[in-house]
């Protein structure tokens, strides 16, 4: 390697300089990734299908949000149908609700610790008929 004023010592420091840029980029992509698949989860469908809406591109985040969607919409559907029919409607609601609220709790919080480590965790239902789904709207 020679030694000038404006030789190699200058392009090699540039290139660690644009390498150091590149990797924070990446970094910070992966970061975004994350932090947008665990808001798919916040508020259930609402923030599902806004993100479905918004990110055309990103598969993991179009599944986190298509998979809130179709879990949490269904578990409002199914409290809406208990209130409506009279009587044993009410009465199963009234037994159920409890624990489909601890189940949605835990759901809720574990999807989006899932989803913001990264991992693409499925449900077993929702998780595979969230998928078809995607497939059908590319």
């Amino acid at each position: 390697m020679t030694q000038n004023q404006t030789g190699c010592y200058a392009e090699w420091e540039v290139n660690l300089t644009f390498s150091k840029g590149g990797d924070q980029m990446a970094e910070q992509n992966t970061s975004n990734e994350k932090m947008m698949g665990a808001v798919s989860y916040l508020l259930g469908p609402i923030t599902g299908i806004i993100i479905l809406l918004t990110e055309k591109n990103n598969a993991n985040i179009r599944f986190h949000a298509m998979q809130s969607t179709l879990l949490f919409g269904a578990i409002f559907l199914f409290n809406i149908v208990l209130g409506i029919i009279p009587v044993l409607g009410w009465l199963v609601a009234l037994v159920l609700s409890p624990l489909i609220g601890i189940v949605s709790l835990v759901l809720w919080l574990l999807l989006m610790w899932k989803a913001y480590n990264g991992e693409k965790f499925k449900l077993p239902y929702f998780g595979d008929l969230a998928e078809k789904q995607l497939a059908k709207m590319k």
